[in-house]
């Protein structure tokens, strides 16, 4: 059984959009694990976006994770390995990160971005919109 989600960083951008969902966010958000790649990458398009990073609405989101995990040399290789499977679909590096990560720990992936329902890579994808 699967007890834990990885998210992608649209998840994070959706709601920080004010986007609406299609699943119980907090559900979602509750106990769930990002890839660092996937973190910078979030913190990145805050801070184009102009949203400071220190505001609270962005610490009490991040606190609902449970985790933040390192973007090892193991998952380099897979997230590389993902490029031909994954590339029909516009992947990008910390896309196939998230994906190798979900491999590592047997977990769940969601996402905002519908390109994603097109690859089957051995874990399952949801998306939240």
């Amino acid at each position: 059984m699967v007890s834990e989600s990885v998210l992608d960083a649209s998840v994070l951008l959706a709601i920080f959009r004010g986007e609406p969902f299609e699943h119980d966010i907090l559900d979602v958000l509750e106990g769930s694990v990002m890839s660092a790649t996937n973190l910078a990458e979030v913190l990145t398009r805050l801070i184009d976006l102009g949203i400071p990073l220190s505001s609270p609405g962005i610490a009490a989101t991040f606190a609902l994770l449970d985790r933040i995990e390192p973007f090892t040399e193991a998952q380099a290789r897979v997230a590389a390995g993902l490029r031909s499977e994954t590339r029909h679909a516009g992947l990008s590096l910390a896309d196939r990160s998230c994906l190798a990560l979900a491999l590592e720990i047997g977990a769940d992936v969601y996402t905002a971005d519908r390109p994603w329902s097109r690859v089957d890579i051995g874990c399952k994808i949801h998306l939240i919109r």
